[in-house]
């Protein structure tokens, strides 16, 4: 059998709605637990996501909650965004565009303790979203045969945080967070002109476990106006306990099988590491690294040697991402409006996690720039609105080629809560 053309395999997803609850309508969140988010957030995803050391005390930086410490004794901040993205997948000359929106997480962050800051929040971990047909011409016959892909679903987290300087410099924190969701997937193959022999194979998973994030920054003064902070982030990998479920029936006799495989998904261990340097409070630049280690991981699938849906080994590979990013407020203190503007820019490539076919999937490169806006009001300009632009390119060879626009608009809320105030 021989593929039709590009237009056939995306076939439905050039009426898509403006919100999609999967926050994706990419074909490539079909394969493992979908497609990873990078969790970052509007002050840092104009430097496409730099966290590792960043640490603001205006700013929730959940990625590294070692920074909550710097958290001052007079701010609650709440900070949450959403964002609106647009999608062109390309093969060969045929091309689809698709068009989503999604709330991208709520976080806040206040102090307990001098030096010690507490985060909570819900944010996203993985995104399916996904329906699509191919078709494909049967040898020496004028018949088709169809194939329907779909799938809906993706992780999310709340977690509970803490970061406190252990002693002058130096601090550590760690999330604990309560991870949920699933996947449901579907593939049905029937024939152009007679369905008698249809055959339909369900997958689907409910998932429900903890995460276990630990965060380390060191900070140092290099001279008078510059400012060295170090930092290092680890994510436990363990096993989750849920189980994964294929179903296969035969459409026209109603008749099926069901194979479930027990505690069948893991999370990898993660690693990395990342500095930032500040120069006169004024520009900060910086670069990360994070490994996750998902080669330690098995998944869930049809063995092609034997038919046996079982636990394997090598569809998953280690992911390597490398970001560079870069914030600039000319003069802070200074009465002109744009020259208290933050303006960032940033840059990231990532490996992909998982194999197609045998073959390693889509790389991932992102190059970011955005705004963090002061919003004065008459007491004070802590608040910020955060608008980031994204433009994320996934390419593998001979496979399709996604190109992403994103914007993202995020609202910092950082109001003195805590002032005494002074009645004359």
């Amino acid at each position: 059998m021989k593929k039709l053309l590009f237009s056939s395999i995306l076939l439905g997803l050039g009426t898509l709605s403006m919100i999609a609850q999967s926050g994706t309508k990419s074909p490539y969140s079909q394969y493992g637990l979908g497609i990873l988010s990078d969790q970052s957030q509007g002050f840092n995803r104009g430097m496409s996501g730099l966290f590792q050391g960043i640490r603001n005390g205006n700013q929730v930086n959940m990625q590294n909650p070692a920074s909550y410490s710097a958290v001052d004794s007079l701010s609650m901040i709440f900070d949450a965004a959403v964002s609106g993205q647009f999608t062109q997948f390309k093969e060969g000359n045929a091309k689809i565009n698709a068009k989503t929106a999604n709330f991208e997480y709520a976080t806040a962050l206040f102090r307990v303790l001098p030096k010690f800051g507490v985060s909570l929040g819900i944010v996203p971990y993985t995104n399916i979203g996904y329906d699509f047909t191919t078709v494909e011409k049967v040898v020496d016959s004028s018949l088709s045969a169809l194939t329907d892909y779909e799938g809906s679903g993706g992780l999310h987290q709340v977690y509970i945080g803490l970061g406190f300087e252990l002693f002058k410099g130096f601090s550590l924190g760690a999330n604990m967070s309560y991870l949920w969701g699933g996947y449901e997937r579907s593939v049905l193959a029937f024939s152009s002109e007679d369905d008698a022999s249809s055959l339909y194979k369900g997958y689907n998973t409910d998932i429900s476990s903890y995460k276990l994030d630990i965060g380390a920054q060191y900070r140092q003064r290099l001279s008078k106006y510059d400012v060295l902070t170090v930092g290092a982030t680890f994510g436990l990998g363990h096993k989750l306990g849920d189980d994964a479920v294929m179903t296969i029936r035969n459409m026209n006799l109603s008749v099926g099988d069901t194979t479930k495989i027990s505690n069948a998904f893991a999370l990898p261990t993660s690693i990395g590491g990342g500095f930032t340097v500040n120069h006169k409070n004024s520009l900060t630049i910086g670069a990360d690294y994070l490994l996750q280690r998902w080669s330690a991981v098995d998944h869930p699938m049809t063995n092609p040697k034997t038919g046996k849906y079982e636990l394997m080994s090598g569809f998953y590979k280690d992911r390597h991402k490398v970001t560079v990013g870069a914030d600039w407020i000319p003069d802070r203190m200074a009465r002109g409006f744009f020259k208290r503007v933050h303006y960032k820019v940033g840059a990231s490539y990532a490996t992909p996690y998982y194999k197609i076919n045998g073959q390693d999937g889509p790389k991932e490169i992102t190059v970011s720039a955005g705004l963090g806006i002061p919003l004065v009001n008459a007491w004070n300009n802590r608040s910020t609105l955060n608008v980031s632009f994204q433009w994320v390119n996934q390419s593998a060879k001979n496979l399709i080629t996604d190109n992403t626009f994103r914007v993202t608009i995020g609202l910092t809320f950082n109001e003195r809560w805590f002032a005494k105030w002074k009645v004359e």
